[in-house]
C-alpha cells in the first residue's frame, strides 16, 4: 500500500511539472503527448452526454471534429473563438472553399492547437501570427487548389511554396488528422474516412502531369483559330469560319464589332467535313508599325467558275484602319496568291511567320490526283506543300519576293516558293518563335495524316527541301482512332514551368497530348510523347468537353484551345479555353507584363499615300494614273498640251482658250499648233 501511494504521488508530481513546464523544448516544439490549447491552457474532456449530442449534430462542425477532448468547452464558445478574428481573410462566397475554411477555423478548438499554430517556423514567417495551422500535405494542396482564386490575400505563391510554409513535412502534428498512423474512427479526434478519401481523390487529380482547361469565353460561332498581333496590347483575335474576326481584349471582353468582316467574299461549308471558309490569320512581325495582316480563305468568284474546281484558296494582305486600331480596312485588300481547289477537304491554308520574318503558307493536298492536276492547267502546283515567301519587298510589281535560300529558287520544274512538300491533311502547324537550328532554319511542327485516304495521324518536323511522302515522321499516331489530329503550339509561356518547350496538340475527339523534345546536345534523340491529363471541373472549376477545333497562343506564349460541345455546324456553341498549370498561380508575378493600348497607324506612308498602297517596308505604290513620291500627282495619258494641268488621271484641265481631252483645240475649235 505504501508503494502504491508513493507511485500515485510521483505521478501527480510529474503531471504538475509537465503542466507548469515551458511551452517549447530544446527544439522549440512541445511533445505531441502534451495537449495544449491555443492560449496554453489544458483542453477539456467532454462528458458522454455532450459527446453524443455533438456526434448527432449536423451543424456544429468543430464538435464533430473533436467529440472527446476539445479547447471549445461549449458550442457557443467555439464559435466565439472562430469568428472573433480573421473575418476579412476567412470570407468567401465559394461553397467548396467555405467548407474547408470552416474546418480550418476549428483547428483553434483542437487539443493540439498550441502545436498547430505556435510552431517557431510560423512565428518567423512574414505574416507574424499565423492565420493557418500546420496543414497536412494532402490537405494543404487540396486547400490551395480549392481556395486560391477566392482568397487572393492568402495565396501569394505557388502550391509548393505555400505548403512549404504552412504544411508539415517532418511527420509531426498537422491539421486535420494529426498523427497519421493512428486509427481513424467516429470516437477519435480525426476526420472520418470519407473525408480523408475525398482529400486523397483531389490530390490524385493534381498529379504531376495534370493541367486545367480554364474556360475564357463561350458563344463563338465555328471558331477555327485564335492568334495575337504582338503589339503589346495582349488582344486575342478569334477567327470564325464564316468570315469574321473578333477581338478579345486583355481583360477578356469580346468586342461586338468585328475586327474584320469578309463574310461576303468567303465561301464556307455548312456540312461536317467541309473545310471551306476563313482559314487562317497571321500578323506581320512589325505589325505595330506597318499594320499589315494576312488572311487565307476560300472563295468562289465568277472568273473561277469554269472548270472542274468550284473554289479557290486565296491569300490576301490587309492593313489596319488609320482611324480605329480595332478594325481592319477592307479597302486595302491586296491579293498575294491564289490556288485552285477541286475538293472540299484537306485544304490546309494556315499562315505563320517564323522568327526569320518570312511568311509560311501550309497547304493540304486537296485530295487532288495527278489526273486532276492536268485538267486544272497546273494551277494546283502548290497543293500538299509548305511555301515560304518574303512579304517585306518594296517592289510595286509583285506582292512578295522569293528568299534566295529557298530550296527550289533556281529550279526549272518546281515553283520557287516551295519550301517542303508531301503533306496530305495538315491539321495546323506551329513555329518555335524562340529557337532556330544551327543552320538558321526555323523549327516547325505539323500534324498530318499518313496518306490521302487514311485517318491515321503523324507529327512532322518541317525541314527545307524535304518530301514527306518518304521522310520519316517525328511521331506516328495510333490508327485505331477515327479522330484526325489537330496541331497545337510549342509552349513558350511563363505560367507553367514544367510545360515549357513541349509541343501541345490533340485530336478532334478531345484527347490532348504533349511531345517533349530530346535533351539539348543529344544528336538524333527521339521526342517523347505522353498524354496530357486534364483535371475535372471539381478540381479545376471548368473542364474541356466536346470536339477540339484548334489551338491558339497569346502574346505571353500561353496556349489556348478552341472546342465545341456540338457539331461544327451548330451556331454559337464554340468555347475558348486556356491551358493552366494548377501547380502554379494563374498569373505569377514574374509573368506579368504591362498592357499597352493599341496605337493608331502613324507611319509616313499611311499618312500621305492617298492614291496607292503601302508596302510593308513603307513604300507608297501608286494606283493606275497616279505618280510622285506619295502618289499625289495625277498621270495623264496622253499628256496635256498647251499648258493644261493634269489633276485627275487621264483628264486635263485646260487653260482659257483651249479645250478637248488633251487641250489640243484652240479658240474656234481649231487644233492648236
Amino acid at each position: 500500500m505504501k508503494h502504491l501511494k508513493f507511485v500515485l504521488v510521483m505521478a501527480i508530481a510529474v503531471n504538475v511539472w509537465e503542466c507548469s513546464d515551458a511551452k517549447f523544448g530544446e527544439k522549440g516544439e512541445i511533445s505531441p503527448r502534451r495537449r495544449r490549447c491555443y492560449d496554453g491552457s489544458l483542453p477539456k474532456r467532454l462528458k458522454k452526454r455532450d459527446r453524443k449530442l455533438s456526434l448527432d449534430s449536423s451543424v456544429e462542425v468543430c464538435h464533430r471534429l473533436y467529440p472527446r477532448v476539445s479547447c471549445c468547452p461549449s458550442k457557443r464558445a467555439a464559435y466565439q473563438i472562430l469568428h472573433r478574428r480573421d473575418a476579412r481573410i476567412f470570407s468567401t462566397n465559394n461553397t467548396e472553399c467555405a467548407k474547408l475554411l470552416e474546418e480550418i477555423k476549428c483547428a483553434r478548438c483542437s487539443p493540439h492547437a498550441q502545436v498547430l499554430f505556435q510552431s517557431p517556423d510560423l512565428d518567423k514567417g512574414p505574416r507574424g501570427e499565423a492565420n493557418l495551422p500546420r496543414l497536412c500535405p494532402d490537405y494543404c494542396r487540396s486547400f490551395y487548389y480549392t481556395c486560391r482564386g477566392h482568397i487572393p490575400e492568402l495565396f501569394q505563391a505557388d502550391v509548393d511554396e505555400f505548403c512549404q510554409y504552412y504544411g508539415r513535412r517532418d511527420g509531426g502534428l498537422c491539421f486535420p488528422d494529426f498523427l497519421r498512423k493512428q486509427t481513424r474512427g467516429p470516437a477519435s479526434n480525426y476526420l472520418d474516412l470519407d473525408q480523408y478519401e475525398k482529400i486523397e481523390d483531389i490530390n490524385r487529380k493534381h498529379k504531376h502531369n495534370c493541367y486545367c482547361a480554364q474556360e475564357v469565353v463561350s458563344g463563338l460561332r465555328q471558331p477555327v483559330e485564335v492568334v495575337h498581333c504582338g503589339d503589346g496590347s495582349q488582344r486575342l483575335f478569334i477567327l470564325e469560319k464564316e468570315g469574321f474576326v473578333k477581338i478579345l481584349t486583355h481583360d477578356m471582353v469580346l468586342i461586338k464589332e468585328p475586327f474584320l468582316d469578309i463574310h461576303k467574299l468567303v465561301q464556307s461549308g455548312i456540312k461536317g467535313g467541309d473545310e471551306r471558309g476563313l482559314l487562317s490569320l497571321a500578323f506581320h512581325p512589325n505589325y505595330r508599325k506597318n499594320g499589315k495582316l494576312y488572311v487565307s480563305y476560300t472563295t468562289n468568284q465568277e472568273r473561277w467558275a469554269v472548270g472542274p474546281h468550284d473554289h479557290i484558296l486565296r491569300v490576301v494582305e490587309y492593313t489596319v484602319s488609320r482611324k480605329n486600331p480595332n478594325q481592319a480596312d477592307v479597302r486595302t485588300q491586296r491579293v498575294l496568291m491564289e490556288v485552285a481547289e477541286l475538293h472540299r477537304k484537306h485544304l490546309g491554308g494556315q499562315l505563320l511567320f517564323g522568327p526569320d520574318g518570312l511568311l509560311h503558307v501550309v497547304l493540304g493536298d486537296g485530295m487532288i490526283t495527278l489526273d486532276d492536276m492536268e485538267e486544272m492547267d497546273g494551277l494546283s502546283d502548290f497543293t500538299g506543300a509548305v511555301l515560304r515567301v518574303d512579304v517585306d519587298t518594296s517592289s510595286c510589281a509583285a506582292p512578295y519576293s522569293i528568299p534566295l535560300n529557298n530550296p527550289y529558287f533556281n529550279s526549272t520544274n518546281q515553283p520557287p516558293e516551295l519550301y517542303a512538300h508531301g503533306l496530305h491533311d495538315p491539321g495546323r502547324c506551329a513555329v518555335d518563335r524562340l529557337y532556330m537550328d544551327a543552320n538558321g532554319s526555323v523549327v516547325i511542327l505539323c500534324t498530318d495524316s499518313i496518306s490521302r485516304n487514311s485517318t491515321a495521324g503523324r507529327v512532322l518536323q518541317i525541314l527545307k527541301g524535304k518530301d514527306y511522302e518518304h521522310e520519316p515522321s517525328v511521331l506516328e499516331l495510333k490508327s485505331g482512332s477515327t479522330a484526325s489530329p489537330v496541331g497545337g503550339f510549342l509552349y513558350r509561356g511563363c505560367q507553367s514551368r514544367r510545360l515549357f518547350g513541349s509541343y501541345v496538340f490533340g485530336d478532334r475527339a478531345g484527347n490532348l497530348r504533349i511531345l517533349q523534345p530530346p535533351p539539348e546536345g543529344v544528336v538524333g534523340g527521339a521526342w517523347q510523347e505522353k498524354a496530357l491529363c486534364l483535371g475535372s471541373s471539381a478540381s479545376c472549376g471548368s473542364s474541356l468537353s466536346g470536339h477540339i477545333l484548334g489551338f491558339g497562343e497569346d502574346e505571353l506564349g500561353e496556349v489556348y484551345i478552341l472546342a465545341t460541345s456540338k457539331s461544327m455546324v451548330q451556331s454559337h456553341s464554340g468555347k475558348l479555353y486556356r491551358l493552366v498549370d494548377p501547380k502554379r498561380p494563374l498569373v505569377p508575378k514574374e509573368c506579368q507584363r504591362l498592357v499597352q493600348a493599341p496605337e493608331l497607324l502613324a507611319t509616313a506612308c499611311s499618312r500621305h499615300c492617298k492614291n496607292g498602297h503601302c508596302t510593308p517596308p513603307g513604300r507608297c505604290c501608286c494606283s493606275a494614273g497616279w505618280d510622285g513620291p506619295f502618289c499625289r500627282v495625277a498621270k495623264c495619258e496622253p499628256a496635256c498640251r498647251h499648258g493644261g494641268v493634269c489633276i485627275e488621271p487621264n483628264k486635263c484641265y485646260c487653260k482659257s482658250g483651249y479645250s478637248g481631252e488633251q487641250c489640243e483645240k484652240g479658240e474656234g475649235g481649231t487644233t492648236g499648233g
